[in-house]
């Protein structure tokens, strides 16, 4: 009997024991799996933020790149209307001189031709900076060629004349206005 019961006993100890094992490997088992859902949670936000940095990029990309089409469409002709300024420039100096000495139907023909030349040009985007005398000047948009004395002191500081019209492109200034101040 004595066998059996110490028999019995180390039964016992051994189903406690297995209990036990039992009991701490879930424990174990649990915290591990606590650990692993946290570090995946971690790495799903990480992820998730990489993709709406990306996401936000690639946005950025499409506005930034859509505004230069934009652009280079609006300025596509620069160079051949940059390049047509003087003939303008010309027409503007000719025409008081031939209205001085031309017939009145030589007059209207180049009168047309300038005009449609200028429409030409208006149609694809170009205007004339406007300066007139007593205007302040700018030198963010005026070109400052020389300083003369002010004929009168509302005049210090100010466009007293315009040598070169300026013109602007869209948005862009393709040439200063070149202008006379008054020396304050």
């Amino acid at each position: 009997m004595n066998t059996t019961n110490q028999e019995e006993n180390e039964k016992d100890t051994i189903q406690e024991n297995e209990t036990e094992t039992t009991t701490v490997n879930s424990e174990n088992s649990e915290e591990t799996e606590s650990v692993i859902e946290d570090s995946i949670e971690d790495q799903l936000a990480q992820e998730k933020d990489k993709f709406l940095r990306l996401f936000a990029e690639f946005e950025n990309y499409k506005k930034r790149t859509t505004k230069e089409r934009i652009d280079l469409f609006k300025t596509a002709g620069r160079e051949v209307i940059t390049a047509l300024l003087p003939v303008i420039d010309d027409f503007d100096r000719a025409l008081p001189e031939i209205k001085k000495s031309a017939d009145t139907e030589t007059l209207k023909g180049i009168e047309l031709i300038h005009n449609k030349l200028k429409e030409v040009l208006k149609s694809k985007g170009l205007t004339e900076i406007e300066v007139g005398v007593g205007d302040d000047f700018d030198s963010e948009v005026h070109e400052a060629i020389t300083q003369i004395p002010a004929p009168d002191d509302s005049l210090k500081g100010k466009v007293i004349d315009t040598v070169e019209k300026g013109y602007t492109l869209g948005d862009q200034i393709i040439r200063h206005p070149k202008v006379v101040v008054g020396q304050a």
